[in-house]
């Protein structure tokens, strides 16, 4: 189903003491870029994030927000460093009888010295570290498809539409040409009554005028290939995903040919079609920058 590339997803996930929250957004982008910021103590899972990323979104900016808490009280311990508490033990001994001052040295004392005791964090089961965030980040992917999808959905009618018109003015265009060269010849025919009187101009030499200027304006081509580039992209607006590039080639090749329609016509009315063709097609690529 076609996606848009713009999106949003959240899921917090608890695991006994464990909570994961995950917040994501996209907005497009030519590749997939994808922003992660999470704490220290989870980028070892970095790599595996992006890889189960990827099997959600193959195209836009995605910027991912990771928080992480534990509630246990086993996270820290206290670490007592005795082999630098004797250092320093030793050290004021050594200026007590040194500077002859009195060393009021005491184990509360010694314990505020750096180093001896220290916070230490306990190392942390990464099996259930990515069971946990996993389940936060695929609650949150989830989300982000289903908000994309129906953003998507939006596109997809929305460009419909914009096709339908374009076949309106693709069709005012067909109907009109024949018209034109109808004016011309007429028009053609009053001027050499004009210029020549009662002298009588071969039917032959207008009727080659006349063709000359036919093939000059001619748009047919032009039109067939427009009728077949608006059935095209209604077919690959049916496709499953990763639409975006394909449609854009699509929207590129429509305006080279309502540009060939705009810079053979030789009339108001064509010319207004065409900048109306014009108009529709800026607005489709428009919508299709942001189709995944």
């Amino acid at each position: 189903m076609i996606k848009s590339m713009t999106g949003f997803g959240r899921c917090e996930h608890q695991l006994g003491t464990r909570k994961f929250t995950v917040e994501m957004k996209g907005v497009n982008h030519r590749y997939l870029d994808v922003n992660i910021r999470m704490p220290k103590k989870l980028n070892f899972f970095e790599t595996s994030i992006r890889s189960l990323l990827k099997t959600y979104a193959s195209r836009g900016k995605v910027d991912i927000f990771i928080t992480y808490e534990d509630t246990s009280e086993s996270q820290v311990s206290l670490k007592y460093n005795a082999a630098l508490a004797g250092e320093y033990v030793w050290y004021f001994k050594q200026m007590e009888e040194e500077f002859q001052i009195r060393n009021d040295l005491c184990a509360s004392v010694l314990a505020r010295c750096p180093e001896v005791l220290t916070m230490e964090e306990q190392c942390e089961d990464e099996e259930e570290l990515w069971k946990g965030l996993k389940e936060a980040l695929v609650g949150a992917f989830s989300q982000f498809v289903e908000t994309r999808t129906a953003e998507g959905m939006h596109l997809k009618t929305d460009i419909l539409e914009k096709l339908s018109g374009m076949e309106q003015l693709v069709g005012q265009i067909e109907a009109h040409s024949p018209e034109i060269v109808s004016a011309y010849r007429a028009k053609l025919e009053e001027k050499v009554k004009e210029l020549l009187g009662d002298t009588q101009m071969e039917e032959g030499r207008i009727a080659a005028e006349v063709i000359l200027f036919a093939d000059k304006i001619c748009t047919d081509e032009e039109i067939v290939r427009l009728k077949s580039h608006i059935t095209h992209m209604r077919d690959t607006l049916e496709e499953k995903e990763g639409i975006g590039r394909k449609l854009d080639f699509i929207a590129q090749e429509m305006n080279r040919e309502a540009n060939t329609i705009l810079s053979k016509a030789n009339d108001l009315e064509i010319s207004n079609y065409a900048i109306g063709l014009k108009t529709e097609i800026e607005k489709i690529r428009e919508q299709i920058q942001n189709i995944e």
